[in-house]
């Protein structure tokens, strides 16, 4: 493609920052792509908020079923690509497709069969409120399956060095859904006033739109997709080899999501407004860690085409410059968030009992923002070298530590902010522990190459 970033040649900022660039954007994109759906929301009041909250988990749980086919397709795609090997690319790409069309299938049958159950475990309180997330799960996991291919198609065109794409389908996917959320939700004139499922309809259908987008645009690049068949089962090798390194990013994933989903049950104890805060804030909290999760994406192709490459120099120098520009982003959104809370939280939420839990909700966050970046910097360069298992246990490990942290600080005077700061430890944590691991890692494995 005319549009792939060289990712081999060249300045290493500059690579990195053509690459970067249009996936933080798309990023930021997605980030307003689900704060338009929760600014709708939230004029509904703080109960469809608590249901979107509810049922919105199974959307973060099925990103982690969707990283066992995009995290080692993406990689050895870009590994394959750097080494000169396109057939065996585009046997990687084929598998980490096919994978995800089965696993996208799968799960949204479940998610339709055992709705019931699924919005039962987060132990709502008003029967508006289980309503409302019970059809939510069905309509937007239901259709999961767009998602999944979406996810995989963003992971395979980064490891081509192609964001560009990504961000034009996504920015159409978020102006669709601008359009139709009002519509679908409040239903103007003759149409018909649907809330919460018109949401859930309207973010299905402009996942669909992407999905077209993608394939228009695709369909006739010479190296990779127009040799794809995503229909045919490939050689399990392929299958293997993508899994060995997509199951530790999908455990720790499915891990993250299932240990926010009991703290989810542990801030419903204290009432639907705190699970509508905690959504809320998670949404604009997203400005920093969906970003970083999106230039840790980039410097994961980076580091994947390099390594294939053997040009182990430019990887090292490269994180480097990942670390900075990240670090810089980190201290923006600790400064946003702490000094401007209220007015952050009011865009989405106005009923006056709920913002001052908001705005503690913020404020708190704000704190571990810098570490989450250079986590995501880590993570990345970690997986582009094909060693995914070191950021997978480090997330397991630490966001398994918020559980007793949460249940012990809000027990304490600190109460709801207790299980706020359990998240706040764990995030510095693993951001100091992760770099350290790297560097320590990249500097044995430079010096057995060199002896």
């Amino acid at each position: 493609m005319r549009k792939n970033v060289d990712l081999l040649n060249g300045p290493i900022a500059g690579s990195l920052a053509r690459l970067a660039l249009p996936i933080m954007g798309t990023s930021l994109i997605q980030m307003a792509y689900n704060l338009t759906d929760m600014l709708w929301i939230g004029r509904l009041g703080s109960n469809a908020v608590a249901a979107v909250g509810a049922a919105g988990m199974y959307i973060w749980l099925s990103a982690g079923f969707t990283m066992l086919a995009r995290m080692g397709g993406q990689v050895l795609t870009a590994q394959s690509l750097g080494a000169g090997k396109n057939e065996e690319a585009v046997r990687y790409a084929s598998a980490a497709l096919w994978m995800g069309l089965i696993l996208g299938l799968l799960y949204g049958a479940v998610s339709i069969v055992f709705h019931v159950p699924l919005v039962a475990f987060f132990r709502l309180n008003s029967p508006e409120v289980i309503r409302n997330a019970q059809w939510y799960l069905i309509i937007t996991c239901g259709a999961i399956v767009f998602n999944f291919i979406n996810q995989i198609l963003t992971g395979l065109l980064t490891a081509m060095g192609n964001s560009i794409t990504t961000f034009w389908s996504t920015t159409t996917g978020l102006l669709i859904n601008l359009v139709l959320d009002p519509i679908l939700i409040f239903g103007p004139g003759p149409l018909p006033v649907l809330g919460v499922k018109g949401a859930a309809i309207a973010t299905v259908f402009a996942q669909v739109i992407v999905f077209v987008i993608y394939i228009m645009r695709i369909r006739k690049d010479p190296v990779i997709f127009s040799k794809v068949k995503i229909f045919h089962r490939p050689d399990f090798r392929y299958i293997k080899e993508i899994l060995l390194i997509g199951l530790p990013a999908a455990v720790q994933n499915i891990f993250f999501t299932a240990i926010s989903m009991i703290i989810a049950r542990l801030i419903a104890g204290w009432g639907d407004a705190a699970v509508a805060v905690q959504k809320v804030g998670s949404q604009i909290e997203s400005i920093s860690w969906m970003t970083a999760e999106g230039f840790g994406s980039s410097v994961n192709a980076f580091t994947a085409q390099n390594y294939g490459a053997g040009k182990n120099e430019r990887v090292r120098k490269g994180y480097f410059t990942a670390l900075r520009i990240m670090g810089i982003w980190g201290v923006f959104t600790t400064l946003a968030l702490l000094l401007f809370p209220e007015f952050l939280f009011r865009l989405f939420i106005s009923e006056p009992d709920v913002i001052p839990m908001g705005v503690d909700y913020l404020r708190i966050l704000a704190l571990s923002q810098l570490f989450m970046c250079t986590e995501a910097a880590s993570a990345g360069t970690f997986q582009g070298l094909g060693k995914s298992m070191p950021p997978s246990l480090t997330g397991i490990t630490f966001n398994l530590l918020r559980i007793p942290l949460a249940v012990l600080l809000s027990a304490t005077v600190l109460k709801l902010n207790g299980i706020w700061w359990s998240i706040t430890i764990s995030s510095i944590i693993k951001g100091i522990i992760l770099p350290v691991w790297l560097m320590l890692f990249m500097h044995r494995l430079w010096k057995n190459k060199k002896s």
